[in-house]
């Protein structure tokens, strides 16, 4: 096996797509979730495509205790990839404190334990949220941080504040943001995929979810924006995309091609759609109509926003290459497979 990669929300929706292509390239993977947006099933799943059971604990990052006896007992971690955090846009303006407590505490007791056991090298999970409604589009790594439109967002901007002052302070470390767009889609073997508990905040479980009979209707939050349709624009990039972006990191961190100190890229296809585009592209996919209603806009959602994705594409040597309707197809047959 190769260098030990310890992976926060490892049984999530990115992070079990990230494990997968962590183990393809031989690495060997820790995980640790606390199952609350997530199942224990997915370790079956993840052994079905690559054949390796990840070793696995469950518990929550904000218990310093159990984290600190965690990383006593797998003393040869060489790299973290972050991405445990609680996730929802909407959710996060009606519960706030829950927002801010579990990722920003989470961050902080992971970077205690880095300091403590010499762990140097860290990929954080971030989100195009950190750049609130951008005046200007498509947005690149310069584009200034606006005021965050919900306590998700404003939660991924302290974060990443953070990632820089330590940095700044500590010149062994290397870190990196990594500023997703909006990841959807699932894995090619239909093992694993976005599966949330309760009703879905993002918008393909929600077709998905309608489609398969789950739901009676998908609600289009806002038709009266500033835009080619009046729905939100999107930059939407499949989950394996991005998930090998991860790798093409931790490679870099490891290899110490990245100089010390914090850096963060976009990861995005470059493309904006809106949702009606969305639904359009799943219907012409899978061959399968989509009941939905239109509805007011959602509290803390933007308008548009999608990325430039050149920084990434030159130094990261990445690129996105999965297109949006086998974004939707993908995604369609996880969801019928969740089904049987």
């Amino acid at each position: 096996m190769g260098e030990k990669i310890l992976v926060t929300g490892g049984t999530g929706y990115i992070g079990s797509h990230t494990v997968v292509e962590l183990i393809n390239e031989g690495f060997e993977v820790v995980i640790i979730d606390d199952l609350s947006n997530s199942s224990v099933d997915i370790l079956d799943h993840i052994e079905k495509i690559v054949g390796t059971r990840p070793q696995f604990y469950q518990f929550d990052l904000c218990d310093q205790a159990r984290l600190n006896d965690f990383f006593k007992k797998e003393s040869d971690i060489k790299g973290i990839i972050h991405f445990a955090a609680s996730k929802a846009v909407g959710e996060s303006v009606i519960k706030p404190l829950l927002y801010y407590r579990n990722n920003i505490t989470s961050l902080l007791n992971l970077m205690d334990c880095m300091q403590s056991h010499q762990i140097n090298n860290l990929v954080f999970s971030s989100s195009c949220t950190v750049y609130g409604q951008p005046d200007e589009l498509p947005v690149s790594e310069r584009t200034p941080f606006k005021p965050a439109q919900s306590p998700y967002g404003n939660t991924k901007q302290i974060c990443e504040e953070i990632l820089r002052d330590v940095a700044q302070a500590n010149q062994q470390y290397r870190l990196t943001a990594l500023r997703y767009f909006n990841p959807v889609g699932a894995h090619p073997s239909g093992l694993i995929g976005e599966l949330p508990t309760g009703t879905p905040n993002n918008l393909v479980p929600f077709i998905t979810q309608t489609v398969a009979g789950l739901r009676d209707s998908l609600k289009v939050f806002g038709t009266d924006y500033d835009t080619p349709d009046g729905t939100a624009v999107r930059d939407y990039i499949h989950v394996v995309d991005l998930a090998k972006a991860h790798v093409i990191t931790v490679n870099r961190l490891l290899n110490k091609k990245q100089n010390q100190g914090y850096e963060f890229f976009n990861l995005g296809t470059g493309n904006g759609y809106s949702v009606k585009q969305v639904i359009d592209a799943f219907e012409k996919s899978t061959g399968v109509s989509v009941k939905y209603t239109l509805a007011d806009r959602r509290p803390g959602d933007i308008e548009r926003i999608y990325a430039n994705t050149k920084f990434a594409n030159d130094v990261l040597g990445w690129k996105a290459e999965l297109g949006l309707e086998e974004m939707m197809s993908s995604a369609w047959e996880w969801q019928k497979r969740t089904l049987s």
